[in-house]
């Protein structure tokens, strides 16, 4: 510091330099981010509102149905799909059963996600046993209802987000119940009841033990799977009913 007739002057500092400007795709990628992460946010919101009219209503439409109209449409091909959507009380007691222990064994004892599921699915995949599923009946649920049948980490991480509400609003009866009549059993084939009345030639009501196996094994893959195809999945489903003394 310099003094000068007593009175300490302050060094001199050089001239701020101007700020170099911003490059203009920049500034358009963060306005991008920005308005996804908005989006995002409001449909997540939507969503969850949605889960609060479906706990006493049924959807008119999902998201997987919408997704099927369109491929229809886009394919110019006709499409008539047939969906039947039953209460829970009229529907057989075996297709609950069945449809647990073939989807999600641990569905009454989670709350919406199977963390033990995902721990053996990653620990499999790092130690190159091949990839499994470990999503849960509720997240099947909420990608069936809001998402699509693609495979991204967008839709992974809603279905994600969205478990523990829909668990917690729906309840597990009403998520089994929504789950039954809405997800796809085949070609154009939406419901428990449709699917019923279209393998087996009878009402969700009058499923059999083994009927109810029967369509649990189409589930993983309903629009390749057949009856013919899944007779050793069905009896494993029935080895694992019995097990729980169903």
């Amino acid at each position: 510091m310099t003094i000068a007739n007593g009175i300490p002057l302050e060094p001199l500092r050089p001239p701020a330099r101007a700020s170099e400007p911003v490059p203009r795709w920049r500034l358009v990628a963060r306005r991008a981010v920005r308005v996804a992460l908005r989006l995002l946010a409001g449909y997540y919101v939507v969503c969850v509102l949605l889960l609060v009219a479906y706990r006493f209503a049924d959807p008119p439409i999902t998201g997987v149905q919408l997704e099927r109209r369109l491929e229809a449409l886009v394919a110019r091909r006709p499409y008539a799909p047939e969906h039947r959507a039953v209460p829970l009380a009229r529907i057989s007691t075996h297709m609950p059963h069945a449809l647990v222990v073939a989807e999600d064994g641990r569905f009454h004892q989670h709350w919406g996600y199977d963390l033990r599921a995902m721990w053996h699915a990653g620990r499999d995949a790092l130690g190159g046993e091949g990839v499994r599923g470990a999503s849960t009946i509720t997240q099947q649920l909420v990608k069936n209802l809001f998402g699509c049948t693609c495979r991204n980490p967008v839709r992974k991480f809603y279905d994600l987000t969205l478990a523990l509400p829909a668990h917690l609003i729906l309840g597990r009866e009403r998520i089994l119940e929504l789950y039954l009549n809405n997800v796809e059993w085949g070609p154009g084939i939406f419901g428990v009841e449709a699917a019923a009345r279209l393998h087996y030639g009878t009402s969700a009501r009058a499923l059999s033990r083994a009927q109810s196996a029967g369509l649990a094994a189409l589930l993983p893959n309903p629009l390749r799977r057949t009856r013919r195809t899944t007779a050793e999945y069905r009896a494993e489903i029935l080895r694992r009913m019995e097990h729980r003394g169903w």
